[in-house]
């Protein structure tokens, strides 16, 4: 069993050598397009969720 746990974390450590990490700016750049888009879809929900309540709030 101890081989085994020994073996999946010497795996792990060649799997993570062969990763290709993303430069800083590559980096700042994919968060900003994150942070952006959350921010037009939250903007987006609250907008949908004000024009339902309104609209229910009318039927009922």
């Amino acid at each position: 069993m101890k081989e085994k746990i020994i073996g999946f974390f010497t795996d792990i450590v060649k799997e993570m050598k062969k990763v290709t990490w993303p430069k800083r700016e590559e980096l700042k750049e994919s968060t900003m397009v994150v942070i952006a888009t959350s921010l037009i879809f939250a903007v987006f929900v609250y907008i949908v969720d004000k024009i339902l309540n309104e609209g229910l709030k009318v039927i009922f």
